[in-house]
């Protein structure tokens, strides 16, 4: 894939080609945040006004209830880079980032909290970082302003978990704030929980991935809203991405090992149980061994059969889509394309 970059000021920032008309989308999921709403908008633009970047930001309401949504509205008739995308019930984070990165229309996307605890002014410094050749820049947020047991603790446990089973090494899956390649971004389907591992998700499909310190603040406003009921679900979308870094072009390979070893172990389980009962004339029909060889074989048989269907499934998901099992980074050669 060709690069695109563009030199203002002193920096080299990506460019839009033609299906990007805007350097930079912001995209920010605002659940209840009617009192930081006004400084947010506020600082973003502070922050982005000396960069000479053409850009959006993108405030997507997630089913508020105090007073945000109207302030919204307000909010974007006020300002013309300001789009409100106001979501018909609370659905969560997730599908509110997917909301907003469906909305973005800028060759770079950002996203971060609507809390004010990410800094705006971080902004240029990641888009700075995504220009020297990487798809997606995390924010670290080395010197946390949550509580240490209620928030640092359980987080630091859970970025351990994520980075062991994904083998992405990034210290802060939770931070919100992120620079993304709109092309990479286009390539990542969100659903359940899996906003928190969107770089275990860019490293699917292969994108350059690094980290940088950002500032974290406090809160200033509101309370969170993150409980430990989340901590069931993000634990099974974890194993999804497992699921999915591992087997997700071919999940025979899962399947039909497990499948061929409980197969293998029942048939050899019947062999010597079959030696017992027909050459040493023993009984066999009150031993645990008959009942552990059947339940082998026919799991053995089941597992083989749900291998065949999960292959079939992952050929009809990429195919009824158009989507590759490859990606291409770029295309080197005197006939390579530059669109």
């Amino acid at each position: 894939m060709a690069s695109f970059a563009t030199t203002i000021g002193n920096r080299q920032w990506i460019a839009p080609p033609t299906n990007y008309p805007l350097d930079l989308s912001v995209v920010v999921p605002i659940y209840n945040e009617v009192e930081s709403l006004p400084r947010l908008v506020t600082a973003i633009a502070t922050a982005l006004q000396d960069t000479g970047l053409s850009y959006e930001l993108i405030c997507v309401d997630d089913g508020s209830h105090d007073g945000s949504t109207e302030l919204l509205k307000q909010l974007a008739n006020e300002r013309p880079e300001l789009r409100a995308a106001i979501l018909r019930r609370n659905y969560g984070q997730t599908p509110a980032m997917a909301a907003g990165f469906d909305q973005a229309r800028g060759r770079a996307i950002v996203t971060l909290d609507g809390d004010l605890q990410n800094d705006p002014a971080d902004i240029p410094m990641l888009l700075d970082k995504l220009n020297e050749g990487y798809d997606l820049v995390s924010g670290w947020r080395k010197n946390r302003q949550d509580n240490a047991i209620i928030r640092l603790l359980p987080s630091k446990i859970a970025n351990w978990l994520i980075r062991q089973i994904t083998g992405v090494r990034v210290r802060d899956y939770g931070c919100s704030l992120k620079a993304y390649r709109a092309e990479l971004v286009a390539d990542m389907n969100l659903y359940g929980e899996l906003h928190r591992f969107l770089p275990a998700l860019a490293f699917i499909e292969g994108a350059r991935i690094t980290e940088l310190p950002v500032r974290h603040h406090a809160r200033q406003f509101g309370s969170s809203k993150y409980g430990i009921g989340r901590t069931f679900r993000v634990v099974m979308d974890l194993l999804t991405i497992f699921f999915m870094k591992k087997f997700l072009t071919r999940p025979m390979h899962v399947f039909g090992l497990l499948g061929m070893l409980s197969l293998a172990m029942g048939v050899m389980i019947s062999c010597y149980l079959s030696y017992i009962k027909l050459i040493l004339g023993a009984n066999i029909g009150d031993r645990p061994l008959l009942i552990l060889a059947v339940v082998l074989i026919l799991a053995g048989v089941q597992l083989f059969s749900f291998g065949l269907l999960a292959e079939l499934l992952i050929r009809t998901y990429h195919e009824s889509q158009g989507r590759p099992i490859y990606r291409v980074r770029e295309i080197v050669g005197r006939e390579a394309s530059t669109e």
